[in-house]
């Protein structure tokens, strides 16, 4: 089969999004399918078996990211292009344009690819703009991935805004009905998790015949236990962006406040974007920098080292689509303390690999935290437990099986529906 993935930001550290397109076109790749990426910067590490197409960005958030100058070396006619200037406008002025001009960019590459390589099906992941549409007006079979809705991101960021500008800000920066209408006129979308599938069918209205669930996976054979890594003492991780709101770091800022209230000794470990401000900005407020470092990006052999330094691993969002970085510390033998919030259920087994709590409350993350580092017998044995249960339940191979059979489904319905149509 031939299969065209299209993501407006591709590199692995950009988010779940990028992890899963890099790890399901490659496990498509080599089950022998013919699979290419139209993709938008921060590029991907993409298996030398999937074909990179690459289309330029104008936002200036990506200028801001970067710190070039100005998009230094690129042809000033560029920015009179339409689009271009769209992008770099919008954004300049707040808003959070770029899969909207991902979405007509990949449009028209596909337009131009399809008449070499005659793709079978395109799977959008996360974008679901205008020129996703195109391509599936153009008769072109097409599935989408939600790993979260902007709405519920919307949300979110509404309900921990403090201040008037805030809140204007968040309301300016997602757009509008953009992914709901797109969303209804998609073969099918794909959600990692049953959560997932039911607050994203209930933002977007969707049939139940027009989602389904597919659970994302973890290499196991990069995320594994480490018997030659010493832990860490008192070492407490937090793996995400702290500026998603949905990531919840607030509310771990302000348990480990607790905890040092409480003489409890600890060490926490924020792997984050290195131009954070909310979570630096908490910890001084809160007088709890001290206990606290920040790391960087990392290499994926680094960041499985860095689980394995870990004594547990503290995922405090207020909704997750699946949930990778509790998976992934679960895969390495860490204890996971998540919330009940999305698809942590289903992830994290409570109890038998770590410990759920109710989201957006510090209190009971740091009494499960506490209890967890004053036990290290149930810490080994929730480790171990993690392990298994990722081994046996989460595999990118499976996740890669069952969205070709989706996708063999998509195609032979359609005969099907031109027939009945007709």
């Amino acid at each position: 089969m031939k299969i065209l993935f299209t993501l407006h930001q591709g590199n692995m550290y950009s988010g779940g999004q990028g992890v899963y397109t890099t790890e399901v076109t490659r496990e498509l790749a080599r089950m022998g399918h013919e699979v290419h990426l139209i993709v938008g910067p921060p590029w991907p590490d993409a298996d030398p078996l999937v074909t990179v197409h690459k289309v330029p960005s104008y936002s200036v958030y990506r200028l801001l990211e970067t710190q070039r100058f100005w998009f230094y070396g690129r042809d000033p006619k560029s920015f009179l292009h339409p689009l271009n200037a769209y992008e770099l406008a919008s954004s300049r002025a707040g808003q959070f344009s770029v899969m909207s001009a991902f979405s007509w960019r990949a449009y028209m590459q596909w337009r131009e690819l399809q008449r070499r390589y005659q793709f079978d099906i395109v799977h959008d992941v996360q974008v679901l703009g205008y020129g996703t549409w195109m391509i599936k007006a153009s008769g072109m079979p097409v599935v989408a991935n939600i790993h979260h809705p902007l709405s519920i991101d919307r949300l979110n960021q509404m309900r921990q805004a403090t201040r008037l500008g805030w809140m204007l800000r968040v309301q300016m920066f997602y757009p509008f009905w953009m992914q709901e209408v797109v969303a209804r006129r998609m073969d099918r979308i794909i959600t990692g998790s049953n959560k997932s599938r039911q607050s994203v069918q209930k933002a977007f209205a969707l049939r139940d015949e027009q989602i389904t669930a597919i659970h994302d996976g973890v290499d196991t054979e990069v995320f594994r236990p480490m018997p030659d890594v010493a832990k860490k003492p008192g070492m407490i991780l937090f793996v995400g962006n702290s500026e998603d709101r949905n990531k919840g770091a607030k509310f771990l800022i302000e348990a480990v406040k607790i905890l040092k209230d409480r003489g409890v000794d600890f060490h926490l470990v924020f792997k984050d974007r290195l131009d954070a401000e909310m979570a630096p900005k908490l910890a001084e407020e809160l007088g709890v920098r001290d206990r606290m470092t920040f790391v960087g990006r990392l290499p994926v052999d680094e960041l499985a080292r860095l689980y394995n330094e870990a004594e547990v691993l503290v995922s405090p969002s207020v909704y997750e689509g699946f949930g990778l970085p509790a998976a992934e510390a679960n895969a390495c033998g860490v204890p996971v303390i998540a919330t009940t919030a999305g698809a942590f259920p289903e992830v994290i087994a409570d109890g038998v690999t770590g410990m759920l709590v109710p989201p957006g409350q510090p209190l009971p993350l740091a009494d499960a935290i506490e209890s967890l580092l004053r036990d290290g017998e149930k810490r080994a044995r929730m480790g171990a437990a993690g392990t298994a249960r990722i081994s046996e339940h989460f595999s990118w191979r499976v996740c890669a099986e069952k969205t070709l059979a989706l996708y063999e489904e998509v195609l032979s319905a359609r005969p099907l529906r031109a027939n009945n149509e007709a």
